[in-house]
């Protein structure tokens, strides 16, 4: 794995790529891309950050795993490729969204549109093997995206963060809530939506944010 990833994250994240754990993660990850399927494809495993680049941060949505199904993944957290068929969890997620500010469901589930806008959408593992549900978890992604986190947290000030589950909320713990907004609900997915997530209005409760902040709303 070559690590390219556009130039601002590259200055922040530059000591965590020397680190050895992340270079134990870097031989790992090229190994299963040269003997597995894996996804997403490698050029788009910093999708995320290619995207939203770390001075236009203003949102950070946090997800799990990328999805582990054929031209699902595409490097940005719940994201699918245009054409592919929308996921249950991001079919919740656009519910949600047309309950709370009335937008219609979009016809693709691909959520460049956010990232550009500044919504940093960044799984907590960045790689996975087709068809093997959290088969890269614990080989170090884990430790780079805390960091990552960590270096918003410290070097940003009014961000939202989206925390949409147990995972997420712990992911997410040591996030300074003085100086950030942080928004906690159930994960969107069928299994759990009904239980704080369908009712949360996190979409408007990010843009009154941003815009008593200055910042422009996102065009959900």
């Amino acid at each position: 794995m070559n690590v390219k990833i556009e130039e601002s994250w590259q200055n922040i994240l530059q000591e965590e790529f020397e680190k050895p754990y992340f270079k134990q993660l870097a031989s790992f990850v090229k190994d299963e891309y040269a003997s597995q399927k894996v996804f997403p494809a490698g050029s788009q495993i910093f999708n995320a950050f290619q995207m939203c680049p770390f001075d236009k941060v203003k949102v950070v949505i946090l997800g799990q795993d990328p999805y582990h199904g054929p031209n699902q993944a595409n490097g940005l957290a719940f994201s699918v490729s245009d054409k592919v068929r929308t996921p249950p969890s991001l079919l919740n997620i656009f519910k949600e969204i047309k309950a709370d500010i009335g937008k219609d469901m979009p016809a693709s589930g691909n959520l460049e549109r956010w990232a550009q806008q500044g919504v940093l959408l960044l799984n907590a593992t960045l790689t996975v093997r087709a068809g093997n549900a959290g088969s890269h978890q614990k080989k170090g992604w884990e430790e780079f995206t805390d960091a990552v986190i960590q270096k918003i947290n410290e070097q940003k000030e009014h961000i939202v963060f989206l925390l949409w589950g147990a995972y997420a909320q712990k992911k997410g713990a040591f996030i300074n809530e003085q100086k950030h907004l942080v928004l906690k609900a159930a994960h969107p997915s069928p299994f759990a939506a009904d239980r704080g997530f369908f009712g949360s209005r996190h979409f408007s409760k990010t843009n009154k944010y941003l815009d008593e902040h200055g910042e422009k709303p996102i065009e959900w």
